[in-house]
C-alpha cells in the first residue's frame, strides 16, 4: 500500500519557494491542501479544507505542516475522521502570544478560533520541529507543543520560522523526516 503526503500550509497558503513547495515536487503523488476562498482565517474552515483533503485520498496519509498548518492537524485530530499514519508538524506558531507585524493579531485570531490552541495527545505518531530563533514561536513553546501532542522534539536548530524570509527554500531535513513516518 502507498503512503500519501499531504501537505498542510500555514495561514499564508503556498508559497514558491517554501520548503513545503520543494518537498511537494520531491513526492511524486503527494498533495497540498488547497487554499480556501472565503473565511481565509478561520480555524473552522481551514479544519474543514483540511478533512476534505484527506477524505479525497485513499489508503495512507503522512501529513507535512508547517506553522499554523500544525494548529490546523492538531484541531483536526481532536475529531479524527479517519486513521493517519503520521505527522510532521515544522515551527509551529504560538498564536497565544503576539505574533510581529503582518500578522494576524491576537484578538482576529482568538475571534477566528485559533486560541486556545489544541493541546490533546495526537492519535498517531508525530515529530514536531522547532527552531531556536523562531520569531513566531520560542523553542520553548514548541517544546512544549510537542510534549502535550506526545510528539517527538525535533531540534531543527537555528532556521527561523523555516520559511523564505528565514532563507528556507528548500529544508534539507525534511524529506528524511517524511519518510521515517512513512516508514512506521
Amino acid at each position: 500500500m502507498t503512503v500519501t503526503v499531504l501537505f498542510v500550509p500555514g495561514l499564508r497558503d503556498h508559497v514558491a519557494d517554501h520548503w513545503q513547495t520543494h518537498a511537494a515536487n520531491a513526492l511524486p503523488g503527494s498533495i497540498t491542501v488547497e487554499p480556501i476562498q472565503q473565511d481565509r482565517l478561520s480555524l473552522a474552515a481551514r479544519v474543514n479544507a483540511l478533512d476534505a483533503a484527506l477524505h479525497a485520498i485513499s489508503g495512507e496519509v503522512v501529513l507535512a505542516a508547517h506553522s499554523a498548518g500544525c494548529l490546523m492537524v492538531a484541531a483536526w485530530a481532536a475529531h479524527p475522521t479517519r486513521p493517519i499514519r503520521g505527522a510532521l508538524l515544522a515551527t509551529p506558531a504560538d498564536v497565544e502570544s503576539p505574533l510581529p507585524e503582518g500578522y494576524p493579531t491576537l484578538d482576529e485570531l482568538s475571534a477566528n478560533g485559533w486560541c486556545p490552541i489544541a493541546r490533546k495527545l495526537l492519535p498517531f505518531p508525530s515529530i514536531v520541529a522547532a527552531s531556536h530563533n523562531d520569531p513566531l514561536a520560542s523553542f520553548e513553546r514548541v517544546s512544549g507543543l510537542a510534549i502535550d501532542w506526545g510528539g517527538e522534539l525535533f531540534d531543527a536548530g537555528n532556521v527561523g520560522h523555516l520559511n523564505p524570509p528565514s532563507g528556507f527554500g528548500k529544508w534539507r531535513e525534511a524529506l528524511p523526516l517524511i519518510n521515517r513516518l512513512a516508514a512506521r
